[in-house]
């Protein structure tokens, strides 16, 4: 799309938007930057932009005179797409892109993307590195949290793209179409932005929506959802399963995961091979591997990264062990699912972490998932009461709500004996107490690292 002298109005001043402002200043187009906190400084966003100069920054409203001569908007993932500021875009006639969007289209070269509730992150890094590993211009952005937008003009036709996409970024995408892609899983998640989970599903099933037959989506065959997917994607469809043989796929046999694919079944690995702990990075790496298998990618190459990747920080990441006690950051676990595990990892008693900003999930599942391995439950946060009240429910009653972090780590420390296990695996999102789950997840390594030996 030719952007040069149009109007563009960019929607959100977090990393995202400024990436996308960035994007369309060097395309000549002329850039409006919208957020609707009026409490922002407008010069200190200015300090962030590349050509702060070229860009008009508006704060809590933007005036109509402005909104009459934009072309194009595009959206911050976390600025819903269902608002009457977006319904009024709508009705312009102002076509609406997600950052997803606009960096896809200035980039060049092969894609890979992957979605899904959980394990996008670690899946991603995987990925990448095994596509770094063997390929010499590789790119690794979107959700993990560098913007597509900040690497999308450094591609070449030779660079080779993983993007980890959320269903925020999903809700946006217009002509988006990875060679190879991937649905990981699908739970209740985000339900307080998506509505219903029939909406949820649909978005996470976008990811393959321009794919054909020429392309692959690599679906989890346990997962009711993707199961039911891969009857109708318009991809090649690639099933993972850490639960049964497939006749087609990839899936895990004792301790063995084996790749049926192409005519031919080849041994891939042993799980004790790999540095990542659980089920749940059986099947993200089985996901990698699929990916990687159907991009091209020789299995020894890819076999050979898989046994050196170490966990992405801030799930189910070894901290310390301090007085006997081992501390674990789970602080991506922002949702009962993936919550559920963290728990499971654990080998050893574990005084639990739990609690933060309310994204209407529940939470029986999580609860039910404790299987006798939680000591003590230490909630704080909007959720603290919602959680405590599921708990009891339950039958669990070794509960302590805290008023702050600091008391929570507090708590823990006192109640964790030698041979316990410390696990900050919230199943909520950070926000109303940190910016991100990244700054929870530092925080919490912070005061492990002050504990005496």
């Amino acid at each position: 799309m030719e952007l040069k002298q149009k109007k563009v109005l960019v929607i959100g001043s977090g990393i995202s938007g400024i990436g996308a402002a960035d994007l369309l200043t060097g395309q000549g187009a002329e850039v409006f930057l919208f957020d609707g906190n009026d409490k922002l400084d407008p010069e200190a966003i200015r300090t962030r932009l590349k050509d702060g100069k070229k860009v008009s920054i508006f704060l809590g409203t933007m005036p109509e005179q402005e909104l009459k001569e934009i072309e194009l908007a595009v959206f911050s993932p976390g600025v819903p797409v269902d608002t009457p500021f977006a319904d009024d875009l709508r009705n312009r006639g102002i076509r609406i892109w997600g950052e997803i969007e606009l960096g896809y289209q200035f980039s060049k070269g092969r894609l890979l993307a992957i979605t899904g509730t959980n394990g996008k992150t670690t899946t991603t890094a995987l990925t990448g590195q095994i596509m770094k590993d063997y390929f010499s211009s590789v790119y690794v952005v979107g959700n993990i949290g560098n913007p597509y937008t900040v690497d999308a003009l450094h591609t070449t036709e030779e660079t080779v793209t993983v993007a980890e996409i959320s269903s925020f970024q999903l809700e946006t995408a217009e002509q988006f179409r990875p060679k190879v892609s991937a649905i990981l899983n699908v739970t209740p998640d985000h339900l307080n932005r998506h509505h219903t989970m029939e909406n949820y599903v649909a978005v996470k099933e976008s990811i393959a929506k321009n794919q054909t037959k020429d392309d692959f989506c690599i679906l989890n065959y346990e997962d009711e959802y993707t199961r039911n997917f891969g009857k109708r994607c318009s991809a090649a469809v690639v099933y993972f399963s850490s639960a049964r043989e497939l006749e087609e796929g990839i899936y895990l046999k004792g301790e063995e995961i084996y790749l049926s694919l192409f005519g031919e079944t080849k041994h891939v690995m042993n799980i004790h091979e790999m540095k990542l702990l659980g089920t749940h990075n059986v099947e993200n790496v089985m996901a990698a591997i699929a990916m990687a298998y159907c991009f091209g990618v020789p299995l020894e190459n890819i076999v050979n990264t898989v046994k050196e990747f170490r966990a992405v920080e801030h799930r189910i990441e070894y901290v310390a062990t301090k007085g006997g006690v081992d501390y674990y950051n789970d602080s991506k676990g922002t949702n009962p699912d993936a919550a559920i595990k963290g728990i499971q990892a654990m080998v050893k008693p574990t005084i639990l972490i739990g609690g933060g900003y309310d994204k209407q999930n529940t939470y029986d599942e999580w609860i039910e998932a404790f299987d006798g391995k939680v000591k003590w439950l230490v909630l704080l946060g909007q959720t603290r009461e919602k959680i405590a009240e599921c708990a009891r429910k339950h039958g669990f009653t070794n509960i302590i709500l805290a008023d702050s972090f600091e008391e929570t780590m507090q708590i823990c420390t006192e109640k964790a004996e030698p041979g316990d296990a410390v696990l900050l695996s919230p199943a909520c999102a950070s926000w109303g107490m940190f910016p991100n789950y990244e700054v929870r997840g530092q925080m919490f390594k912070e005061y492990v690292k002050q504990l005496k030996e």
